[in-house]
This record gives structure tokens, C-alpha cells and sequence, in this order.
């Protein structure tokens, strides 16, 4: 399901922030102005906050409804390189809510808001790692949180170690005609529904998207899936983990996902990555990949991995129900380009197989082949992949069609059930120091 279409509003004010006292010269802090004119525009009722023709630095800002940060061609929003310039709040952070430093921008239950214009984004260059020496983490460079009605659009984002995108909880969101670039994440899209990701050019150092819902007994508790995403037209260069992430945070679910007409031009392991792991729970479900093309993947073109991927939580989902329940994969017309392994998918657990993959309509030249495991509801069909080592297809305890002539692969380890350690209560556990 695609997102609503954003409200048409009643034309409302149109804001410059150099009224408020902003320089845009690059030198000046100019957050005061800037938010002075954000904070104007909410309470008159919506209309633009429009950044023309300089470079304006700031520290955190913060959105409101009705309004639209409009950063036209030319201008530059700037982040401060001073950390005090990015308040201490709650912020959601590998699928806990800890206390963090603010984003650059930052919109929290807020309703229609939006940011286009043409013009660029650029965080601190001046904050190593996703951690600050206080504990806390360091600022990302977008955030969203209960925002319903969300459109960035026509911009040009650059960031540095830390996640450049991440909306949160937010609903009929969508992001268009975006060239991001990063040192880490690009989107994170966690415990969202209604997304869709369009036209946009990724490269970064991390997973170009990743989809999450929380970790552990906290993520399973809130129970707030990221459903309803369609991510289409995109092109992704990574250079560190995969092109698209699904978990490992997956304590929410994830379900509902459609992937297409995307091209895949660089990953360092795999270009798609589903994960996750016992003492999750939940769910991944209803997942359709079509019409992609594949390049420079250093490990693979697909893996799932639902045994060991990411951190433990402190509080984990316990025993049987903490096996997340996975199935409905759906990959088809692939083509795939000298990509070393064509199927990573043996890391599913023997007590809740998988159920339901299709692999259809691949074609292309991969060193080795398709290795699957523990899977029910198997379909494989126009498979054409020229295989340089090893059989096309290794199975384990597999079940469907499409299988014939398959080699028999060694079963795998069952391994134990996750058993909480401490009883849980909402709101205990991995807030940082202050």
C-alpha cells in the first residue's frame, strides 16, 4: 500500500530566515534564526521556510505541522561541528530507546512536513564514529518521529558516520529524487508503515536502506511493525555492509515490502540482506523483490541469515516465540553480473522453517550457486545462471518444487532457545549516561 498523498493546504506564509537575523554566510550560527522562522511558520498555520543562496549553519532544528523546509538549489544547510549545538532527547537507537544528541533536523508528532528545494544537506564532519566519548550517540542527520504525512524530496544529503535518514514510527511517508551520501545508513525506515522510496541515488558506507522494528522484549513489546514499503527506480553503491538491510532488528516485524526496477551497482558483502536472530520474535513476511539488476557484490547477491546476525538485546524474547516467524519471499527477473555467490540461505532455524521462497526468472553468471535450507513452499523456475564452481543448487532439508538434481547439503545445528536472564519492564535497561 502506497502512502496518502499529501493535504493540499490553503497557501500559507513564506518565511525568509535572514528577517530573523540569519547570515548564510558559513561562519555565523544561524540555528537561532532558522528555528525562529520554523517555529512562526507552524503557529501561523503552515506555509515555507525557504534557505536561498548561502550556506547556513546550525545545530539542531525542529519541524513543525503544516510546514515545508524549502533548501533551494544553491543554498547549504550546514551542521555545527560544536556537539552542544544537539540537545540530549530520547532517540531510537539499534531498536532501543536511549538517550542521544538530537538530529541536525528533527520533527517529532508533527503532521505534514516536508523538505525539498534542490539544495544540499550536510552534517558535522566533525564527529568521529556513531558514539560520542559521553556515550551518547551522535547526532543523525535526519530524524522523524510520529510524524504523519512526510515528503523529502529534490535534495542532495552528505554525512558522516552516523545514519543520514531515519523516520520513526511515522506514517505515509515518502522520499524522492534524493542523492545521499554517507559514511553510514542512508535510510533507516524503522517501525513505519505506508513508505515508498523513489528516484533516489545512494552511496554510502553502510546499508544504503535498512528496515527495522526494534530489538528484544522492548521491540516486541511496543509492537510497532515496518509494513507497507515500496522502494522502486533506485540505484545503490555501498561500501561496507549491504545495499538493502532487512533487520536484524526485527522485534516489531516486518512485513509487506516490494522492491523494483532497482539497480544494485556495488555491495561489500551482499546486495540484499535479510537478518535476524533467536530472542527477536516477531516477524519478516510478505517480502517481493522484482526486476533488479545486480553488480559488484563482494559476497553474494542474496543472503538470509536468521540465526546469528546482530547484537543480543539485554532482554530477549524467550524460548519458541523468540524464533522469528519468516516466509513469503517472493525474488524474481533478476540479473545478476559475476556476483561470487547467488544464494546465501541455510541460516534459518530448524524449528520454524521458512515457508514460502520463490527464486523465478534468474539469469546471468555467478561463481557459485543456490544453497537453501530448512525452507517449505520452495519454488525455483528459469533458473539461467552460468555457475563457475560447485553444484547450481544445495539443499537441506528443503521442500517445493524446482529442486531436481539438487545436491545434499549437511544439516543444520539446531541451536538453543534464548532464555531471559532478568524480567523485563518497559523503559529498563540501555539508556547511556547522561
Amino acid at each position: 500500500m502506497l502512502p496518502a498523498p499529501l493535504p493540499i493546504l490553503r497557501r500559507g506564509v513564506s518565511l525568509d530566515p535572514r528577517s530573523f537575523g540569519a547570515k548564510g554566510d558559513g561562519r555565523a550560527k544561524d540555528t537561532s534564526a532558522v528555528q525562529q522562522a520554523l517555529d512562526r511558520c507552524a503557529v501561523l498555520g503552515g506555509g515555507d521556510v525557504v534557505l536561498a543562496d548561502g550556506i547556513f549553519r546550525v545545530g539542531t532544528l525542529r519541524i513543525g505541522s503544516n510546514t515545508t523546509l524549502r533548501i533551494e538549489q544553491g543554498a547549504v544547510l550546514k551542521g555545527s561541528d560544536d556537539i552542544a549545538d544537539y540537545p540530549v532527547i530520547q532517540v531510537r537507537w539499534e531498536g532501543r530507546w536511549v538517550s542521544g544528541h538530537a538530529a541536525l533536523l528533527w520533527s517529532q508528532e508533527a503532521r505534514n512536513v516536508q523538505l525539498t528545494g534542490g539544495g544540499r544537506i550536510v552534517g558535522s564532519t566533525g564527529f568521529a564514529g556513531r558514539i560520542a566519548p559521553s556515550g551518547l550517540r551522535h547526532p543523525a542527520l535526519m530524524e522523524f518521529v510520529e510524524v504523519i504525512g512526510l515528503a523529502v524530496s529534490d535534495l542532495s544529503t552528505e554525512q558522516g558516520d552516523m545514519w543520514s535518514i531515519h523516520p520513526v514510527y511515522c506514517q505515509d511517508v515518502r522520499f524522492s529524487r534524493l542523492a545521499v551520501r554517507g559514511g553510514a545508513d542512508g535510510i533507516d525506515v524503522d517501525s513505519c508503515r505506508r513508505v515508498l522510496i523513489e528516484d533516489c541515488r545512494f552511496d554510502t558506507a553502510d546499508d544504503c536502506i535498512s528496515l527495522k522494528s526494534g530489538r528484544g522484549m522492548e521491540g516486541a513489546t511496543i509492537a510497532r511493525p515496518a509494513e507497507d514499503v515500496t522502494i522502486r527506480d533506485c540505484s545503490f553503491s555501498d561500501r561496507r555492509w549491504a545495499c538493502i538491510g532487512i533487520g536484524s532488528e526485527t522485534s516489531g516485524g516486518i512485513r509487506n515490502v516490494l522492491i523494483e526496477r532497482c539497480r544494485f551497482l556495488n555491495a561489500y558483502t551482499f546486495s540484499i540482506y535479510i537478518k535476524s536472530r533467536p530472542g527477536r520474535g516477531a516477524f519478516i513476511e510478505n517480502i517481493t523483490m522484482r526486476d533488479l539488476e545486480v553488480a559488484e557484490a563482494g559476497q553474494g547477491f542474496l543472503r538470509l541469515n536468521f540465526l546469528d546476525s546482530g547484537k543480543q538485546d539485554q532482554f530477549p524474547v524467550s524460548g519458541i516465540e523468540g524464533i522469528p516467524r519468516v516466509g513469503g519471499f517472493t525474488f524474481e527477473r533478476v540479473a545478476v553480473r559475476n556476483v561470487p555467490v547467488l544464494v546465501d540461505a541455510v541460516n534459518i532455524h530448524p524449528d520454524k522453517p521458512l515457508t514460502g521462497f520463490t527464486l523465478r526468472d534468474i539469469h546471468g553468471a555467478s561463481r557459485r550457486g543456490i544453497a537453501l535450507a530448512n525452507m517449505q513452499g520452495v519454488v525455483l523456475e528459469g533458473i539461467h545462471v552460468d555457475v563457475k564452481s560447485g553444484p547450481m543448487l544445495t539443499v537441506t532439508d528443503v521442500t517445493g518444487s524446482g529442486l531436481e538434481g539438487a545436491a545434499k547439503g549437511i544439516p543444520v545445528q539446531r541451536p538453543p532457545h534464548v532464555e531471559a536472564s532478568a524480567p523485563f519492564r518497559l523503559g529498563e535497561g540501555l539508556a547511556p549516561p547522561n
